[in-house]
Parts: structure tokens; C-alpha cells; sequence
């Protein structure tokens, strides 16, 4: 028969649990940096990854690769890259790139059969649906500028991991973060977007509220590479916001100049 008394067997199990616990909390203020820097890469890479399923003909896996990164983007081909085919991009003709725009082969795609460019909120919404095929290749599952925001989240988490141990890295300052890192994305962003908002969805004239936000916001679309500077700047100014602040938190006696 066992003889522990009940109670002393419940407080030895809560005792290990709590050890398990404060060993698992120790570890991970030991190993932060690298815990997220690997999250960041795995959610960085999972999105590379759809468009090679797509390519080697296991479309199920990579669909659902879509599916779980589809409430985190819009994913939209024209804002996409592409991977095994013709381009790395399509870009609308509106962008002005030397690049075939995405229009030169909706004709043909049966996603886009519903979807004329003058209306472009179809046309947006057959953008997300339309994945790739042979000629062109496979998007990925982020666009480029999320691409490029979490990838420079990456870069920073690295770069920090090479200088930290060398140098006492001061996070950048909250106004410089919003100048250089939020200012790029913020009016890139918007512009196009209220510029979208201001053309009627039959391609005819605005008028009234549309023509005045017409007048201050043309209709507009980023090339790539304006998407991805904005992206990377976004991304790694951030990691210098936090990441200093988030080893300060590890290392309370540890102190962070502002």
C-alpha cells in the first residue's frame, strides 16, 4: 500500500510542476531572441514554401498554407511575388513597371473572367483567388510588403543577436520610429487606398465626395520596390524599438537609455 498521505502527494506534484515551470520561464529568458528569431524565420518561410508544394504538384498542403495566412494578408497576385514562372511579379499596369503587368493575362485566367480592371474591387478580390499556374508560376503566401516586413523583422532579430553581446544597443527612439519606420508604409498605404476608394467601381468619372478625394489622392499603385523599402523599413526599425526593451524586461538589472 502506498503511504504518502494524499496531501503531501499533491503538494509534491505541484512542486515539480512549479520547478518545470520556473525552468521552462528561465530557459526562456536565457534564449528569448532566439526563440522569436526562429518563429519569425518559420513564419517567413512557410509562405516560400506554398508556392514550392504548388510547383511539385502537392496542392492540398499548400493550399492550406493559404488558408492559414490568408486572415493575416490579402494576398493579392498584383502585390504578390511569384515564384517558377515567367516574372518574380505582376504588378498592375497602373504601377508603371518594365515588368508584363498582371492585366496582359487576366484575359485567360478563369479567376479573373468576372473581373474587369476599371472594377477594382473584383478585380482585388480575383487577385486573392487566383494562386498562379505553370506559365506564370506560384504566389506566395504574403505579399511583398509583408514579405518584407517580417523579413527585416528577421534581419533586425539577427543583427541584434551579433551586436548585443558587444555593444549596449539603446532602442530608437518613438519619434524616429514613426518618422522613418511608420511614415513610408503609412502614406504609401493610404494613398493608394483612398485613391482606390475615390474611383466608382464602373470605371465612369467621380463625382461629389469621390472627386474631391479624387483631387488629393489620385489613383495610384506601388511599383514593388516601393512596397518592399517601405516593408523593410517598417520591420527592422521596429526590432530596434522593442527588442532592446524586451531584454531589459529579461534582465531587470539590466538598463536601457532612452
Amino acid at each position: 500500500m502506498n503511504s504518502t498521505p494524499p496531501d503531501e502527494a499533491v503538494n509534491g506534484r505541484t512542486q515539480t510542476l512549479a520547478h518545470n515551470i520556473n525552468r521552462a520561464a528561465a530557459g526562456f529568458n536565457n534564449h528569448w531572441l532566439a526563440v522569436i528569431n526562429i518563429l519569425v524565420a518559420t513564419y517567413v518561410l512557410l509562405p516560400l514554401l506554398a508556392p514550392t508544394l504548388m510547383k511539385t504538384g502537392l496542392e492540398t498542403p499548400a493550399r492550406v498554407i493559404y488558408t492559414m495566412y490568408s486572415p493575416m494578408c490579402h494576398q493579392m497576385a498584383s502585390r504578390s511575388f511569384f515564384l517558377f514562372g515567367e516574372q518574380p511579379v505582376y504588378p498592375r499596369e497602373l504601377a508603371g513597371t518594365n515588368y508584363t503587368p498582371l492585366e496582359a493575362y487576366t484575359p485567360d485566367l478563369p479567376e479573373f473572367a468576372d473581373a474587369p480592371p476599371e472594377n477594382w474591387a473584383r478585380f482585388f478580390l480575383a487577385a486573392r483567388r487566383f494562386v498562379g499556374n505553370e506559365q506564370m508560376g506560384y504566389k506566395t503566401a504574403l505579399c511583398e510588403r509583408d514579405l518584407a516586413i517580417y523579413g527585416f523583422v528577421l534581419v533586425g532579430g539577427l543583427v541584434y543577436a551579433l551586436l548585443r553581446k558587444r555593444y549596449r544597443i539603446r532602442p530608437l527612439p518613438i519619434l524616429l520610429f514613426i518618422i522613418i519606420g511608420m511614415g513610408p508604409i503609412a502614406l504609401d498605404g493610404f494613398s493608394q487606398l483612398f485613391g482606390y476608394y475615390a474611383v466608382p467601381l464602373d470605371g465612369g468619372v467621380p463625382q461629389g465626395v469621390q472627386a474631391s478625394i479624387a483631387a488629393i489622392f489620385p489613383l495610384r499603385e506601388s511599383p514593388p520596390f516601393l512596397r518592399i523599402l517601405t516593408g523593410a523599413l517598417f520591420g527592422f526599425m521596429l526590432t530596434w524599438l522593442i527588442f532592446p526593451h524586451i531584454e531589459a524586461g529579461m534582465q531587470p538589472n539590466k538598463k536601457v537609455n532612452k
